[in-house]
C-alpha cells in the first residue's frame, strides 16, 4: 500500500505535531484539520502541510477534510469531558467519511488498558472507539500508548511544577505507568502507515521501565531542583481529593482520573517490548530525555540531536 497523503486529525497536538514532523521530512503530504489555525503556526512552515481551518466533529467538513487523502490519523482524545463524543462519536464519524471517500486505511490512537469492563468512563470510552474502528471492514491498526512523556507534554511537565509546592497531597501513590517518549510513538505511527504486517492489529505502546506516581513526581522534583514532602493518600482520601478537584479551574485531577488509575498502566516492566519487536525502536527511557525539557534546558540543537538518534 502506498500513502502520499495523509489527514491527521488531532495533528495540531503534542503528539500529533511529532508524526507531522516526521512525515514531512518523508515527503508525505499533510493535512492537518484544526478549530484555529494561527494556534498551529509551527506546523504552517513544514513544507508538505495544508493546515486547513475544520471542525471535525461535522461530517460535511471531515469530507471536505479527506479529499485527495490515501489515509487518516485520529489521535484526538480528551482526559476528562465528553468522552463519548470524542471517544465514540468521532471515530464513528471518521470511519463513515472515509467510507464515504474510499479511505480504506486508519490509524488510530487509543489507550492502555482500554476496555468495555474497565472502571473509568475514559477508559471504556477509549474500548468503545477501538471497536468501532477495528469492525468497519477498513485496514486499520491500533495504537495503546501509557503516558506519553516529551517536550511539550501534560505529565511530567506537571509533575514537575507540582513538585514545586513544599508539601504535596498525592493521590492514588501508588498507581503504576511505563512512560513511552513521544518520538518512539511518532515513529511507530509513521512506520506503520504503508506496513502490511501492523494492518488489523492493535499494539500496546510502553517505554523500558515501570514507576509509581510518587515515583514520577519525586523524579521530577528532583531533576527541577526541589524536594517537596509527598504525603500519599489512601483510596478514600485520594477520591476525595480528586472530587474536590474536579470542581477547581485546570481540573488538574477528576473522580474518574482517579478511577482510571485503579487499572496500572503499564505493559509488562522490564520485559519484551513491541517497539523493539515490531519496528526495530529501542524505547528511550525516561532519564535520556525528561531531564533536558523539565529543567528547561532544550536548546534546538539538543533537541535535533534527539531526532537524529531517533533515526530523522
Amino acid at each position: 500500500m502506498k500513502i502520499d497523503n495523509v489527514c491527521i486529525i488531532g495533528g495540531s497536538g503534542f503528539v500529533g505535531k511529532h508524526i507531522a514532523n516526521l512525515l514531512t521530512t518523508q515527503e508525505i503530504g499533510i493535512r492537518i484539520p484544526t478549530r484555529r489555525r494561527e494556534r498551529a503556526k509551527e506546523l504552517l512552515v513544514l513544507p508538505t502541510a495544508d493546515v486547513v481551518e475544520a471542525n471535525v466533529h461535522e461530517d460535511a467538513e471531515l469530507d471536505r477534510l479527506l479529499v485527495g487523502m490515501d489515509a487518516v490519523i485520529n489521535l484526538v482524545g480528551v482526559l476528562h469531558g465528553d468522552f463519548s463524543a470524542v471517544h465514540v462519536e468521532l471515530p464513528r464519524k471518521i470511519v463513515a467519511a472515509c467510507n464515504r471517500n474510499g479511505i480504506t486505511r486508519l490509524l488510530h490512537m487509543s489507550a492502555l488498558n482500554a476496555g468495555a469492563d474497565r472502571p473509568s468512563a475514559y477508559l471504556r470510552s477509549k474500548g468503545e472507539g477501538e471497536k468501532i474502528v477495528m469492525t468497519t471492514g477498513l485496514t486499520t491498526t491500533i495504537f495503546r500508548p501509557s503516558v506519553i512523556f516529551g517536550p511539550g507534554d501534560s505529565s511530567l511537565s506537571l509533575f514537575a511544577r507540582l513538585a514545586r509546592l513544599p508539601v504535596l497531597l498525592l493521590a492514588s501513590p501508588d498507581a503504576k505507568f511505563q512512560p513511552v517518549f513521544v518520538e518512539d510513538v511518532a515513529r511507530a505511527f509513521a512506520a506503520s502507515l504503508s506496513a502490511p504486517h501492523t494492518f488489523g492489529q492493535r499494539y500496546d505502546l510502553c517505554g523500558p521501565e515501570c514507576y509509581s506516581l510518587r515515583q514520577l513526581v519525586e523524579y521530577a522534583g528532583q531533576v527541577t531542583g526541589h524536594n517537596p514532602a509527598i504525603i500519599g493518600l489512601n483510596n478514600s482520601l485520594s477520591y476525595l481529593e480528586a472530587s474536590v478537584m474536579e470542581f477547581l479551574p485546570g481540573k488538574l485531577m477528576t473522580r474518574d482520573n482517579y478511577h482510571s488509575m485503579k487499572v496500572d498502566s503499564v505493559c509488562g516492566c522490564g520485559g519484551p517490548n513491541k517497539l523493539a519487536e515490531v519496528w526495530g525502536i529501542r524505547p528511550t527511557a525516561l532519564e535520556e530525555v525528561a531531564p533536558l525539557y523539565l529543567a528547561n534546558r532544550m536548546p534546538r540543537e539538543r533537541y535535533d540531536r534527539y531526532r537524529h538518534r531517533a533515526g530523522r
